[in-house]
């Protein structure tokens, strides 16, 4: 079978990476001449792990390409995934231009039957408006399914999340191109994937009710955390003795600085907005999104008062990404963070693994160290802001050396308060 997946963003790039691995014969189309160039040479202009090693392996085996040339990669295919970004309007709205203007092209393009299929995060009614849109532009006479299969990837972790999926979601309203889908996915069969069947529109749904859910238990255990904190619980234990129960589970009740990246943070806000289209008040998704942009007020006081004042103070930031494992900033808690401090008259030492690129675009007058030791070296408070695993295993004993003040204020509750305070740190953690 050959597809073509149309962007080559994250989404795209892992699904177009992992098809081919699947044996699939994958053309990538992108209209950034530029990013198609590095792809052409077998580098990955994003950070995920194994991915470049991924498409390496797959186009010197031939099964995966990288073109602008969108037309001729539409005729070549039986599925044509649709992959590109829908960032957020002013209003909290996803901004369907881009899939607007790709399902266009797919449409004078095709030459035969196609199942043209939204990979990208679209609202409830995205899949009817590219149907009507291939109908206008679609040559006479020839025929089309219009199909949703969303994504379910987290960065860091996306091959992974797609080789060996918790399920895999088919919205699409005639038999032929549910069995044309399902022969696509035909290998996790054979590792018994759940496979849904739905309908186009619930397909949409359940993506973004997905994401609302764990967003929702990201700022309820931030809440719990905060009340943890006033009555001298410990959120760790309670998160545990909660996600003990079969019911609730323990994934994502984990406190700290707020959920970011480029889904939880545009999909409750698109939530919100078609709730709004539709006369619905969406109460419990509005308090989600009110408890995490709060939430960013609360660790900078926490910073404020460990610091006795932010005014001419060096703060260290060690994690600049919205979470470890990518280069990704969007949304990020920390540079947030940062830029908060920083209206305050602090002054900024900052360090990431691999994301210090992509933050020298938003942030400005920061100093980036080489390390985390260097980052530390002559600070009145280090700031743990994004959990890498290379921070879980400070030198506690050259950091204490290192600073000009041994404040540390764990925004990912990274160490045990007990451990840090006995080596001569003032600490603090989220809900403890």
């Amino acid at each position: 079978m050959k597809i073509t997946v149309v962007g080559t963003g994250y989404v795209g790039l892992v699904t177009g990476t992992c098809f081919a691995e699947f044996g699939v014969n994958v053309a990538c189309v992108d209209v950034d001449a530029e990013k198609i160039s590095v792809l052409q040479k077998g580098r990955v202009p994003i950070f995920e792990p194994g991915l470049e090693e991924m498409v390496r392996r797959n186009m010197a085996e031939g099964r995966l390409s990288f073109s602008t040339d969108l037309k001729s990669a539409v005729e070549k295919a039986l599925v044509v995934f649709i992959a590109v970004g829908t960032p957020q309007r002013d209003d909290g709205s996803a901004d369907l231009t881009y899939v607007r203007e790709v399902a266009r092209g797919i449409g004078g393009a095709m030459n035969d039957y196609k199942v043209v299929v939204t990979k990208s995060t679209v609202p409830m009614g995205t899949g009817a408006m590219i149907r009507e849109i291939l109908q206008k532009e679609a040559p006479h006479g020839v025929e089309f399914s219009v199909a949703s299969n969303p994504e379910f990837l987290r960065e860091g972790s996306a091959i992974e999340d797609f080789i060996r999926p918790n399920r895999v979601v088919i919205g699409a309203d005639d038999p032929k191109a549910v069995a044309i889908l399902k022969e696509l996915y035909n290998p996790l069969y054979l590792i018994e994937t759940p496979f849904l069947i739905t309908n186009v529109v619930s397909a949409e749904m359940i993506k973004y009710a997905s994401n609302a859910f764990l967003a929702t238990k990201i700022s309820f255990v931030n809440e719990i955390a905060a009340l943890c904190e006033k009555v001298g619980a410990d959120v760790h234990e309670v998160a545990r003795g909660m996600g003990l129960d079969h019911r609730i589970g323990r994934l994502f009740l984990h406190p700290g600085p707020g959920y970011g990246g480029s889904c939880f943070p545009k999909d409750t806000l698109a939530v919100l907005t078609v709730g709004r289209n539709h006369h619905l008040e969406m109460k419990v998704i509005a308090a989600v999104v009110a408890v995490n942009d709060a939430q960013i007020g609360r660790m900078v006081e926490k910073i404020r008062t460990m610091t006795e004042g932010l005014r001419g103070k060096r703060v260290g930031v060690l994690g600049l990404s919205f979470k470890p494992n990518t280069s990704d900033i969007r949304e990020s808690p920390a540079i947030r963070i940062i830029q908060e401090i920083q209206k305050e008259g602090a002054r900024i030492r900052a360090f990431d693994p691999v994301a210090i690129h992509e933050a020298r675009r938003v942030l400005q007058e920061v100093d980036y160290g080489t390390d985390e030791y260097d980052t530390a070296s002559g600070c009145d408070a280090l700031v743990l802001a994004t959990e890498w695993n290379q921070f879980r295993n400070l030198d506690l004993p050259r950091i204490k050396k290192l600073m000009r003040q041994p404040v540390m204020i764990d925004l990912r509750n990274v160490y045990e308060p007990e451990d840090l305070r006995r080596q001569g740190f003032r600490y603090t953690a989220v809900g403890r």
